[in-house]
């Protein structure tokens, strides 16, 4: 491939997977720079001591707090992204997300499209990743012109008890639409999928749904451990070449257009990074949103405890309820989603828990349920990834955190009229990254959002950001399927007005 290919693509994950996915027919010369490389086929990618306790598979970095302190980050840097570690959730944005909303701390703004605009993409995406599930069972489930291609994951017993007996309490359990080959999965080792690595398991993730794709064409190239260091305009305002690290070489390569899908605290680390005395704010940031309305779901594990319930499940998370999605249940402002976590066992535990004896983990775990409260975070332009030096600080203020113990308080008071005496309650913090993302959103008009709603740079038009740092809200639901479905989108745009050639990203002519 040559060192002036026509696309370049900054990073793996689903954003950049997807897009690629999406313009692989196209004929375009694509290079894909990744920091990380491929996740290897090994035993430790299904041992959980390895994984929660001795956090073998976590980044080797510090990020900052905006007082100094250090903190190890959940960000992994691999062919993939976050993905090969998700729970392979692919659930849609409501329709009512793509609207104003009004929650108990502050406003959710509205999107610059409505979601009928984006809901053909949605249908390519589930058929792209796969996507297990059944319609009909959410009340706040949007239009969807296709159904799913796969039926949903089942219930295991235990589960379908449970699920039993939140319906007879009048909710409305649905099954999650997962992008999981359940069968492959347990042939390898009878373990939960969320939060362990995918070898190619049977996970469809973005490596192996999207970025599989992709690469069956002769026109898209894959460069694993190249980290991207910074982006450089020539005399005008278009990117003219990327710069990164590879082996400890310094190379560049000068592409037609560039495609930044690092992640939503990398990506705008980088277009900060690469300021110059034309662009003192950082690349694509004449706005000075670059960096801001960081986003990161409130959430909380909620485990339900109780002697006479005996969990046998393995992997457990297959329905979820928005029962008080679009409000708290008695007309008030919305609280949230909630859903299965993956099984948790007393090796998953020990590590929240680690003064704790296994076999006292193992005796709670076994008759326990595991839930995962999901609450969205509002944007807030003080909300923010800064960069100092090397140091990357990450300035998180929490917004809408009384709707979230609403929530979870709600959730507590339904385990405990189902059966389960004892609940806890555990938050995440921002060492688990629970859907970063905002910090380069999309919007209508260029003095307040970096990116159009095609994700391209109102500053650079030949730089698009491709991943969850374009979402302008979160939402309370998990992004990766909006991601997806908007890369897609992404990709038609381009091809058809950038590359004056319309491309199908499910088309099979051209492979390899």
């Amino acid at each position: 491939m040559s060192s002036s290919p026509d696309i370049v693509i900054i990073g793996s994950g689903v954003g950049g997977s997807t897009v690629a996915a999406g313009l692989a027919a196209s004929g375009a010369e694509i290079l894909i720079l990744e920091a990380g490389d491929h996740i290897a086929d090994l035993p430790v990618n299904r041992d959980q001591r390895a994984i929660f306790q001795r956090g073998h598979f976590r980044p080797k970095e510090t990020w900052y707090e905006a007082n100094g302190k250090g903190f190890n980050p959940g960000n992994y840097y691999n062919v993939g992204g976050n993905s090969k570690f998700y729970g392979a959730v692919l659930s849609r944005y409501r329709k009512e997300d793509f609207g104003v909303i009004q929650h108990r701390e502050g406003v959710s703004p509205a999107w610059p499209f409505a979601y009928e605009e984006l809901e053909p993409w949605y249908s390519k995406a589930e058929r792209m990743y796969q996507v297990r599930g059944s319609l009909g069972e959410d009340p706040t489930e949007p239009h969807h012109s296709a159904g799913y291609a796969y039926p949903p994951v089942p219930d295991e017993a235990p589960i379908a008890d449970i699920r039993a007996r939140l319906k007879q309490k009048g909710l409305h359990p649905f099954s999650l639409p997962l992008g999981m080959d359940l069968d492959a999965w347990l042939s390898k080792a009878r373990t939960p999928w969320d939060a362990h690595p995918n070898a190619r398991d049977g996970k469809m993730d973005a490596e192996t749904a999207a970025l599989a794709v992709a690469l069956k064409y002769e026109n898209v190239r894959l460069e694993t451990n190249a980290r991207v260091t910074r982006l450089d305009t020539g005399a005008g305002s278009r990117i003219d070449r990327v710069t990164y690290i590879k082996n400890g070489e310094t190379l560049t390569v000068s592409p037609k257009l560039v495609i930044l899908s690092a992640g939503a605290v990398q990506s705008s680390v980088l277009l900060l990074r690469s300021k110059t005395d034309r662009f003192p704010r950082g690349l694509a940031n004449s706005s000075d949103q670059v960096g801001r309305n960081f986003m990161n779901h409130n959430a909380s594990a909620v485990i339900g405890v109780s002697p006479r319930f005996k969990n046998t499940a393995v992997y457990q998370k297959t329905f979820a309820f928005n029962d008080f999605y679009l409000s708290d249940g008695e007309g008030g402002p919305p609280l949230g989603n909630v859903q299965l976590l993956g099984r948790i066992s007393e090796k998953v535990l020990k590590g929240s828990l680690p003064q704790a004896p296994e076999w006292l983990l193992r005796f709670i775990t076994n008759h326990a349920i595991d839930f995962y409260a999901m609450s969205e975070d509002v944007p807030n332009p003080e909300s923010r990834v800064i960069v100092d030096g090397d140091r990357i600080i990450l300035q998180w203020q929490r917004t809408n955190w009384d709707a979230h113990l609403a929530l979870v308080a709600r959730l507590k008071a339904i385990l405990k009229s189902i059966g389960f005496p004892l609940v806890l309650s555990r938050p995440f913090d921002k060492r688990t990254p629970s859907h970063q993302c905002g910090t380069v959103r999309i919007g209508n008009d260029p003095a307040t959002a970096p990116l159009d709603p095609y994700c391209r740079s109102y500053d650079h038009e030949n730089l698009f950001v491709v991943d969850a740092g374009f979402l302008p809200t979160s939402a309370a639901v998990n992004p990766a399927l909006t991601v997806a479905s908007q890369a897609l989108r992404v990709a038609d745009h381009i091809a058809s007005k950038d590359l004056q050639a319309k491309s199908d990203p499910l088309a099979h002519a051209g492979h390899k």
